[in-house]
């Protein structure tokens, strides 16, 4: 016998009737073992190994059902196909319920026999090659697009496959393609850098550019207020298109799911881009105008990064002439007793004609990341973080609120106020003491880096930016790089290497989802 060939053990009280089966798969390289009944079954599968077991529901002495529960009990991993002659509803239910992988009525054809173990056994491997098959292909056609004339929207759609291949492939880690993948993202983020420096000037002064964040309230919420739903926006801090698109299946049992997009400000940073969500203004807007809700802002503080989300939500209603009765309500979640205390009060919010919720557990989970070996070692890489995320979602007190309001049926608005990434080669970087501290962008005055590693801006005001004192630019960084002073540059570059960071200019800083969850 081969070693590739595949064991099957048939199972069959009348198993003689069944050998044209059994030359059949054999025929077609599986090797298959029989026996007459359960009792033989049991013992045999204590000591031998199979990959697949089709099992007779109607067998003399032990019967089928029972024999499935003691299998399993000896290896639960192990596929078991019940065939049976019986067509009762009642029958098929215990026996799916009894954990079968597979079920036939008979009689059964060879070809159904074929295609009921191949789907099991193969699966994997079918599905791998179809996967290497079709990424190959989309890799050409990707690589091929960057470099034509694209379209903010046209980078919205590489982001989508991107992140789409990424989450598929997770699943597949050996097929070697993920370096592939990441190369290939690593291009694009080369290629959506130079795009986003040469246009994003322009979307600020005009109207052909891409939904801003500034636009996420009256383009994406209101609309749903103003129609009479009672509307929740709940706002992830750093949530990325792959981790949202590994909740995705979770929710879809509840709502109803509409995913559209849009781009953060720069810097790709909380007091920044989710300051312009809450208000609908640009930072320099904000300075301008209600300077009282800008100048607490301490980038070094994570408190009082964003302690005024609520007044600015409540300044852009007023400014859009909106009267809510009642007013809106919000709340901000920064620890497991926070999140319980917003399920227990869910029903609250739900009756507000809106509410805005702020949810900071994946950004503290990055950041944690970066301070604790224990976190990194859990957390290697995009993958592990997006199985991270997706555990904590589905044992967290957010995803019982989330069907709770389904049941009062609020529509849900949720997104991100900038995504993250991996940083990965660090860039030299020269400023004064008063330079701001973030690693994906700073601020101050004369700043000194490559303009191949980072975009510069000389002209705050043209870029909606504060100004922040005389001579003061700023600096975003590029594809996956990192600024590091040149004092004790390899200690630092080596800290922080391969940590989570937001602020610069990347497809999984900027492009994000805003999902509209409408009650089933």
């Amino acid at each position: 016998m081969s070693d590739e060939k595949k064991k099957i053990l048939w199972v069959d009280d009348e198993i003689d009737l069944l050998r044209p089966h059994v030359l059949f798969l054999q025929n077609k390289g599986y090797y298959v073992k029989t026996l007459t009944n359960a009792e033989d079954a049991v013992e045999l599968v204590r000591s031998e190994d199979f990959d697949i077991i089709l099992l007779d529901e109607m067998l003399h002495g032990m019967d089928g059902l029972t024999a499935l529960a003691e299998l399993k009990e000896i290896n639960p991993g192990l596929p078991i196909i019940m065939v049976t002659k019986s067509e009762e509803e009642s029958l098929m239910e215990e026996a799916i319920g009894s954990k079968i992988d597979d079920y036939l009525t008979k009689p059964v054809n060879p070809s159904q026999i074929l295609l009921v173990c191949k789907k099991i056994l193969d699966k994997r491997k079918i599905a791998g090659q179809i996967i290497s098959r079709d990424y190959i292909s989309e890799f050409s056609q990707i690589s091929a697009r960057i470099m034509g004339n694209m379209t903010w929207r046209d980078w919205i759609d590489i982001h989508i496959k991107l992140s789409e291949w990424d989450v598929e492939l997770d699943a597949h880690p050996d097929l070697g393609l993920k370096q592939i993948l990441y190369d290939q993202k690593r291009d694009c983020n080369s290629e959506f850098g130079r795009f986003v420096e040469k246009n994003y000037r322009n979307w600020l002064h005009q109207d052909e550019g891409p939904p801003l964040s500034v636009d996420v309230v009256q383009n994406y919420v209101l609309p749903h207020v103003l129609a009479g739903k009672n509307t929740v926006l709940l706002v992830i801090d750093a949530l990325r298109l792959d981790q949202w698109l590994a909740l995705e299946p979770m929710i879809r049992t509840y709502f109803k799911i509409n995913r559209d997009y849009y781009y953060s400000i720069l810097p790709t940073a909380t007091p920044y881009a989710r300051n312009a969500i809450f208000s609908g203004m640009f930072p320099s807007e904000i300075e301008e105008k209600i300077p009282e809700f800008w100048e607490g802002n301490k980038e070094e503080d994570d408190v009082s990064l964003n302690r005024f989300e609520f007044e600015l939500l409540e300044e852009q209603l007023k400014r859009l002439n909106i009267d809510l009765k009642p007013g809106p309500k919000y709340a901000k979640i920064l620890d497991v007793q926070e999140s319980a205390e917003l399920e227990r009060k869910i029903n609250e919010y739900a009756s507000a004609p809106l509410s805005a919720v702020v949810l900071n557990f994946v950004d503290i989970l990055a950041h944690s990341r970066s301070s604790s070996n224990v976190i990194k070692e859990m957390i290697p890489n995009e993958a592990a973080f997006r199985s991270t995320t997706r555990s904590w979602f589905e044992h967290s007190h957010l995803y019982k609120a989330l069907r709770k309001l389904a049941a009062n049926g609020n529509t849900i608005i949720v997104t991100s106020d900038h995504g993250s990434i991996r940083g990965l080669h660090g860039t030299k970087v020269i400023g004064d003491r008063e330079t701001s501290t973030s690693l994906r962008y700073k601020y101050g005055k004369n700043i000194k880096v490559s303009p191949k590693d980072a975009m510069i801006i000389n002209n705050p005001r043209e870029y909606k930016l504060p100004t922040r004192g005389v001579n003061t630019n700023y600096i975003f960084a590029k594809e996956d790089y990192y600024f590091v002073y040149p004092t004790n540059y390899h200690y630092f570059l080596n800290y922080y290497a391969d940590s989570f960071q937001h602020g610069g200019i990347s497809l999984e800083e900027i492009i994000l989802p805003i999902v509209t969850l409408e009650p089933k």
